[in-house]
């Protein structure tokens, strides 16, 4: 069966992004428990390149799939889990990137949303949180996905964010999403 086609998040408008995120659904991987059964020989880089045994996976429909069965642990381990596996996969950073954002309104009424590298859509809001840590290399913005997953937010993308915060008047400088505010300031 083949996957459905990635949306075009410059032709949707945020409500059509609301709905597509809301019909969205998951296998409910925090639900599953079955033993542990090894590595999965398998490792998210940086970039968001997926690798199996040392190469890239090409096919990005594999890569989605992938993306639908991760989950995070409570000890922060990241595995690939089914109903009857679970197995460890390595992430260097964060397993998504945010590859593009839409936004709507100015200030407390804008609407902030993600698409992300898999092609998932994700609009910021309080459970979807903006947050900056300070890394050697400057601030690195992250959103929470789902279940302690996150997307490191590519460098274009950030600079957008930037733009916005800075160019309105808020105190420390930030960006509002469906009511929620995410300052730029790194996390202490």
């Amino acid at each position: 069966m083949p996957m459905e086609p990635l949306p075009d998040l410059a032709s949707l408008s945020l409500a059509d992004v609301a709905r597509l995120v809301a019909e969205k659904r998951l296998p409910p991987v925090e639900q599953w428990n079955p033993t542990h059964c090894g590595d999965s020989d398998m490792r998210i880089a940086r970039d968001g390149t997926w690798f199996h045994m040392g190469s890239p996976i090409g096919r990005q429909e594999m890569v989605r799939l992938f993306a639908t069965i991760l989950r995070r642990e409570p000890d922060g381990s990241y595995v690939l889990v089914t109903p009857v596996e679970k197995l460890d996969i390595e992430v260097e950073d964060a397993p998504f990137l945010a590859v593009e954002m839409k936004a709507e309104g100015e200030g407390r009424d804008a609407a902030l949303a993600f698409r992300l590298n898999t092609g998932e859509l994700v609009a910021a809001d309080a459970d979807h949180a903006l947050r900056f840590e300070q890394g050697e290399d400057g601030p690195r913005p992250y959103l929470h996905v789902r279940g302690g997953l996150e997307a490191l937010v590519a460098r274009p993308v950030y600079y957008d964010i930037a733009e916005r915060a800075l160019s309105g008047d808020d105190d420390p400088p930030g960006v509002w999403s469906n009511g929620a505010f995410f300052a730029l300031e790194p996390d202490a």
